[in-house]
């Protein structure tokens, strides 16, 4: 990684308005929902963002330049963050700044431990939270100085990424009905819901992921979720 560039531009200096200002940040995110979200945190705070959608995706990205921080959802399609987060933490020049991501319990210390130098839970509450987040990683000299105000300024991320992920569910639905991929959903979904606020697509999801029974209870709690990720496709239900 040494010969690579990192993705700068000549911009002015983090200011108390826009402190990520002059920052390009990769999210590593396989929800188009969550990732809006973090989208528009990075907009009103001055950062740009470039995203991927699984370990692979990310890997291609960081093979042609370096951003100023990486953020890392722990559930991805295609194996465990951690595996990036530990890679980046090991890689020399190091990026300035791994952040981990996550809704799981106990998530925060597995980041942590993997080398992580901060964390974000999910979902993402407000602009400052994630700004304060951001900035705790940063050496001083990248840092606004004087006084700054802790937005508190809500996000809303597009309905058509919320639609987008359902269809993405869908789709795997339709594919499998047991094994990893199921897995994978019930977390997706979760996660989804959660930032969307969706308590009974949350509930649905969280049942899936408990531990299994029999075979016939997992398939009705199967049945559930499919019918409720339908329901929302054909906005027979509201966000």
């Amino acid at each position: 990684m040494d010969d690579l560039p990192a993705l700068t531009i000549d911009t002015p200096p983090p200011s108390a308005t826009r402190p990520l200002l002059g920052m390009t940040i990769l999210v590593v995110e396989d929800s188009l929902y969550a990732s809006d979200a973090m989208r528009l945190m990075c907009l009103h705070s001055g950062a740009r963002i470039r995203r991927a959608d699984c370990l692979r995706s990310a890997r291609r990205h960081l093979s042609v330049y370096r951003p100023s921080a990486v953020i890392i959802d722990l559930g991805l399609p295609d194996g465990s963050g951690l595996e990036l987060i530990r890679e980046l933490d090991d890689a020399q020049p190091r990026v300035g700044s791994i952040i981990g991501a996550s809704a799981t319990d106990g998530a925060e210390a597995s980041a942590l431990n993997a080398g992580a130098d901060g964390f974000l839970a999910k979902p993402l509450v407000d602009l400052g939270s994630f700004q304060q987040v951001i900035l705790n990683t940063l050496p001083r000299d990248r840092q606004p100085g004087g006084p700054r105000v802790l937005r508190s300024d809500p996000v809303r991320p597009d309905p058509m990424a919320f639609r987008d992920d359902m269809m993405h569910a869908s789709n795997l639905l339709d594919l499998h009905d047991e094994g990893p991929v199921i897995d994978y959903v019930a977390q997706f979904l979760g996660g989804v819901a959660r930032a969307a606020d969706d308590t009974p697509l949350l509930n649905a999801a969280t049942a899936l992921s408990e531990p299994r029974r029999d075979g016939v209870a997992r398939g009705a709690r199967l049945a559930q979720l499919a019918g409720l990720v339908q329901a929302r496709l054909s906005n027979r239900a509201a966000m």
